[in-house]
C-alpha cells in the first residue's frame, strides 16, 4: 500500500489503436484486438506470421502425402488408423495455425475470436481472420511509414542522414 510521501507516475497509452469486435448480428461484444503503432516490430511479426502461416499448410501436405502411402487398416473404433493419423495432423496443424494468428494479433486473441464466433478452429480460419483484419492493414503500415519519418526528422540532422533513409 503506498504511503502519503510515496508517488506515483501515470502510463501513457498513446499511438495503440484498439479494434473492436462486433458479433455476427452486428453487435458490440465488448472484446477488442490491439495494437502498438510504434510497435517497429509489427510488420516483422506480420511478415513471420505469413511465413508461418505457409509452413503449416506444406507441413500439412507433407504429412497427408506420407499417410496416404500408408496401408489403411481399421482403426480401434469407428475410424480407420489412417483416418486417425489425418485428423491428428489436422488438429496440430490448427494450433500452428493459432500460434502463426496469435504472433500478429496477440496472445489468445484466435482464440478469443473463435469462441466469439462460436466456432472451433477450422481449416480456413487463418484465412477467414485475415480478411478480418485486412482493413486495419493500411493503417498500420501508414503508421510504420510515419514513425520512420519522425525518426530521421528527430535524428538525421546530421552527416549520417542517409544512414536512415
Amino acid at each position: 500500500m503506498m504511503t502519503e510521501t510515496e508517488s506515483f507516475i501515470q502510463l501513457k497509452k498513446d499511438n495503440v489503436i484498439r479494434i473492436g469486435i462486433k458479433d455476427s448480428q452486428g453487435n458490440d461484444t465488448g472484446k477488442y484486438i490491439s495494437f502498438d503503432l510504434e510497435d517497429i516490430t509489427l510488420p516483422l511479426k506480420l511478415n513471420d506470421c505469413e511465413s508461418m502461416h505457409h509452413r503449416n499448410i506444406m507441413d500439412l501436405k507433407k504429412r497427408f502425402v506420407i499417410i496416404d502411402k500408408k496401408e489403411d487398416v481399421k482403426g480401434k473404433k469407428i475410424l480407420s488408423l489412417k483416418e486417425e493419423e489425418k485428423l491428428k495432423a489436422l488438429n496440430e496443424y490448427y494450433k500452428n495455425e493459432m500460434k502463426a494468428l496469435d504472433l500478429f494479433i496477440g496472445e489468445g486473441k484466435t482464440q478469443m475470436l473463435l469462441d466469439l464466433m462460436g466456432r472451433n478452429p477450422y481449416y480456413s480460419m487463418y484465412e477467414d481472420i485475415s480478411e478480418m483484419l485486412a482493413p486495419i492493414l493500411p493503417k498500420l503500415k501508414m503508421n510504420a511509414d510515419s514513425i520512420k519519418k519522425q525518426i530521421i526528422n528527430k535524428y538525421g540532422k546530421n552527416n549520417d542522414s542517409e544512414v536512415l533513409k
